[in-house]
């Protein structure tokens, strides 16, 4: 269970993957020996400083013209590098076209596909066909339109009309009349109800 779950997904690796550590690899192998002859060529020029002090300029200047030399192989090592490092990038950008292209060829064949499947000449068919339903429905469209009189279109409207309000089912109004309310009997200003004149003589009490 632990390998099958803990197993690693292997990565295809290349022929240019190989060219580019390669590369990279010597490119590293040179700038460790250009790091080294520097602190090579700096202990020297110290060396040759203090021959001189030490009269001795024979030696300083032997000293010297092997440092020269160094320095050449300096420039020819940074050149090496500048080779390397713009090869890498070649062949990571030639990877990168690479599978452009493979993209590009994909969908090449997918289109090709797609249009065996649908021809011109069926795209064509579809259109007239699709355009010939259209023209067919127009035509009945008129002739119902022109099949029609001014009598049907008033019969038309006024079943509408009759539909529209039957779907309101408003209730039946009654036609017998409401009977007559009696009016109140109007009371004479000299009349008081016997109640009120009872509590006005209890008060006057």
């Amino acid at each position: 269970m632990g390998n099958i779950f803990g197993r690693k997904r292997r990565t295809r690796v290349t022929e240019q993957d190989r060219a580019v550590l390669q590369l990279k690899q010597q490119r590293d192998k040179l700038k460790q020996y250009q790091k080294r002859i520097t602190l090579q060529l700096e202990k020297e020029r110290n060396l040759a400083k203090q021959l001189l002090k030490d009269g001795k300029k024979e030696k300083a200047l032997l000293l010297l013209k092997k440092k020269r030399y160094q320095d050449q192989l300096l420039d020819k090592t940074e050149n090496q590098i500048s080779n390397l490092e713009r090869m890498c990038q070649d062949i990571e950008f030639a990877q990168i076209e690479m599978k452009v292209i493979e993209g590009l060829k994909v969908g090449n064949d997918c289109l090709k596909s797609l249009h065996e499947a649908m021809s011109i000449e069926d795209v064509e068919r579809i259109m007239d066909e699709t355009q010939e339903a259209v023209e067919y429905q127009r035509e009945i469209d008129e002739m119902l339109a022109g099949s029609l009189t001014q009598e049907d279109e008033d019969a038309i409207l006024a079943e509408l009309e009759a539909i529209t309000q039957g779907d309101l089912d408003l209730p039946e109004v009654p036609d017998e009349s409401l009977p007559e309310v009696p009016e109140a009997a109007e009371e004479e200003p000299g009349q008081e109800r016997p109640r009120k004149k009872q509590e006005r003589e209890m008060l006057a009490v």
